[in-house]
């Protein structure tokens, strides 16, 4: 059986698990810690971070992209695709990774100027997701792909800030909004992160930073972020 090895807040881990999971490959996972690699990890990481994955034939792959499309080759994909359809969908697919680490970002921010000036150049990933959809729900119809599994830690995380702390990051992107709710309705992000998620991804990025401030009402001065505050200071437990 394949092994993965995780983070639990990690998007890139979360991708791979959406792939896994539209693919019904049964896998085990583990998670470690990343302020805290165990050696063996380290032995086994060119790059000592995560997602690793162990084939069954106790190969060691890592970055995430590439173990995508192992799972590709590997197993059936998803979709029967030209050259040309794979490479536009590794293309929309990049223009979501490339941005985990700016979200991350954004999220971690300490100040509402920082906060919006961070979030002004991830909006430029949606705006170009928003110029793209049509009226279906995924991305590419009414199926999900692997395009949509890749936009799947962005529009999730959006979802929980959103719901927790009151802030819409997809605020002024509908279809973006639409396609957002498509996939947390189809019970895929469940699915790819752990039942703690929600107390672990709080316990980031909902303490000692903008969001918390957002969360005591001691923040958040411009018009369009108090239209977006909750009523309560104590929306996250």
């Amino acid at each position: 059986m394949l092994k993965l090895i995780s983070f639990k807040n990690c998007p890139f881990v979360q991708r791979v698990m959406g792939a896994l999971e539209m693919k019904n490959v049964p896998y085990d996972i583990e998670y470690i810690e990343l302020n805290n690699k165990p050696q063996w990890f380290l032995d086994i990481s060119p790059n000592g971070q995560v997602p690793v994955l162990i084939t069954e034939n106790q190969t060691v792959l890592f970055e995430s992209d590439a173990i995508v499309e192992y799972l590709d080759d590997k197993y059936a994909p998803i979709e029967a695709l030209s050259a040309e359809e794979k490479a536009l969908d590794r293309a929309w697919s990049y223009q979501a990774s490339k941005h985990y680490m700016p979200q991350c970002g954004t999220m971690s921010a300490k100040d509402e100027q920082t906060y919006l000036t961070r979030l002004d150049k991830l909006s430029k990933a949606f705006a170009k997701a928003e110029n793209k959809l049509g009226d279906t729900p995924f991305f590419k119809g009414q199926s999900i792909t692997n395009v949509d599994i890749a936009w799947l830690p962005l529009l999730h995380r959006a979802a929980v800030i959103k719901e927790h702390i009151g802030i819409d990051m997809l605020d002024g992107f509908p279809k973006v909004q639409r396609w957002q709710q498509a996939l947390l309705d189809s019970g895929l992000p469940q699915k790819t992160v752990p039942s703690d998620f929600i107390e672990k991804f709080g316990g980031y990025y909902f303490t000692n930073n903008y969001f918390e401030l957002v969360k005591q009402g001691k923040s958040c001065a411009s018009d369009k972020c108090k239209s977006q505050q909750p009523a309560t200071s104590s929306c996250c437990g």
